[in-house]
């Protein structure tokens, strides 16, 4: 039997209450992986809103169920053609399946379909070694790492960019 794929899709109301779970759940396993040093510095803000637009942001799906989201923001300048991906995968049952490999790579067809995008960029840390596989099996690669830059739980971590020209990825074998 194979696995279900995800599918991303616009956010549902029924969507709002399980997001709502996941982003006040002071627990949520995700936030060790997702810019931890960053979630403990913000931990204040409470209720604050995204300043992605929704047309920049997907929910990702596995059988109806709501998992994880896609977003995406465009770096400035705005005509520059360079654009900020950002995946995450909310339940841990679904990480290191390929999962988030193949909502990332939908995303990235996604955002060079519906954008004028030059360039893709993922940004990440090197203690998120799942992303940095993700990323690199879709066809990034890792343009930039700043050494130890980030701190978490007494250990220092690269801070780590990777990067996809439309050009390479019109170029990928099917």
């Amino acid at each position: 039997m194979s696995k279900p794929s995800p599918v991303l899709r616009e956010q549902s109301t029924q969507d709002a209450l399980q997001l709502a779970y996941w982003l006040t759940d002071p627990q949520a396993e995700w936030k060790q992986w997702d810019a931890p040093y960053y979630h403990a510095a913000n931990a204040q803000k409470d209720g604050a809103q995204s300043d992605h637009l929704p047309s920049n942001e997907r929910m990702i799906a596995v059988e109806g169920q709501a998992i994880g989201m896609v977003t995406r923001h465009p770096e400035q300048p705005q005509a520059g053609g360079w654009w900020e991906l950002g995946i995450l995968i909310y339940d841990p049952q679904f990480w290191g399946g390929g999962t988030g490999t193949q909502a990332l790579r939908d995303w990235t067809g996604l955002t060079f379909a519906e954008t004028g995008a030059h360039v893709l960029t993922l940004s990440t840390w090197s203690g998120n070694e799942r992303m940095i596989r993700a990323g690199l099996r879709v066809g990034y690669r890792e343009c930039a790492r700043v050494r130890e830059a980030r701190l978490w739980k007494g250990v220092r971590y690269d801070s780590v960019r990777l990067d996809l020209l439309r050009r390479e990825w019109e170029q990928r074998p099917a």
